[in-house]
């Protein structure tokens, strides 16, 4: 077993992290607020990361994501092997990357008596890599396991649906979304997608009949409706979209008869599910 890159990173460097574009500037344009930050001090802030009896990071990440691991192989400069560590837990660091407020770096051992180590720049350069190095592509499954997994509900929104749209698809699983058309991403439709962006979504089928979506089904998974999505002007009413989209008895007897129903919670009183 082998010992981090630099077991005396932590006492060599203090923390960084990039310098924000001026507020002037980044009113001419939508480009990050960042600065970019050079490689040397990426490779210098990950090499901070210590040699953990027990790194508190991994339960502090509600992914589980294994920062150790890619943060070495950052310092090492394998950037290819720390894509496919930060893959095997986490389907969409482009986003959690920019936009988590990181309680990994709040469970850092390191910010016991110091400052915590970057964890989320070092996630964001290892994508933003990956992308640059044409290294992320469709996970195909190499065997279909027969099972249809029903997802209802508020599709465009949902961290749960994007995840779970990756994993189940990788599984082998035929994944069916169904929801209000106002509630489901533009251009999930893999057909009506542009070349560029077929590597954006997994291959789905699309239903804005939850009777049809539901017929088979192995696993009906009802998403819950935010209550920004219910005050945003997206749907006519509750009362409409449980009239509508709400997983009932009657609607789960269309099921496989060994059915799981599934909800991330907390549930809304009598919207997606009976």
């Amino acid at each position: 077993m082998r010992t981090m890159g630099d077991i005396k990173g932590f006492l060599k460097h203090g923390r960084r992290t990039p310098s924000r574009r001026s507020v002037d500037v980044r009113l001419l344009d939508w480009q990050e607020v960042y600065e970019e930050f050079p490689l040397q001090d990426l490779r210098d802030q990950a090499s901070r990361c210590m040699d953990c009896g027990i790194p508190f990071c991994n339960g502090g990440c509600p992914l589980g994501n294994l920062i150790p691991d890619w943060n070495d192989l950052v310092y090492r400069d394998n950037w290819k092997e720390a894509i496919d560590r930060l893959h095997a837990t986490n389907n969409f660091p482009e986003f959690t990357g920019r936009l988590c407020p990181a309680p990994c770096e709040a469970a850092c051992v390191l910010g016991i008596n110091s400052d915590p180590v970057t964890i989320k720049q070092v996630e964001l350069e290892i994508i933003e890599r990956a992308w640059a190095e044409g290294w992320v592509a469709p996970v195909v499954p190499t065997t279909l396991t027969g099972k249809r997994v029903a997802m209802i509900g508020d599709i465009s929104h949902s961290r749960v649906a994007r995840s779970d749209l990756w994993g189940l698809t990788a599984l082998g699983a035929d994944v069916v979304v169904c929801g209000p058309p106002t509630l489901l991403p533009i251009g999930l439709d893999a057909s009506q997608r542009p070349a560029h962006a077929q590597q954006a979504l997994p291959p789905v089928q699309i239903e804005t009949d939850i009777e049809r979506a539901i017929e088979g089904a192995d696993v009906v998974m009802a998403l819950r409706l935010q209550s920004e999505r219910q005050e945003g002007g997206l749907l006519p009413s509750l009362h409409e979209y449980a009239l509508h989209y709400q997983v009932t008895a009657e609607r789960l007897a269309r099921a496989h008869p060994d059915h799981l129903l599934m909800h991330p919670g907390p549930k809304n009183e009598g919207v997606e599910i009976a």
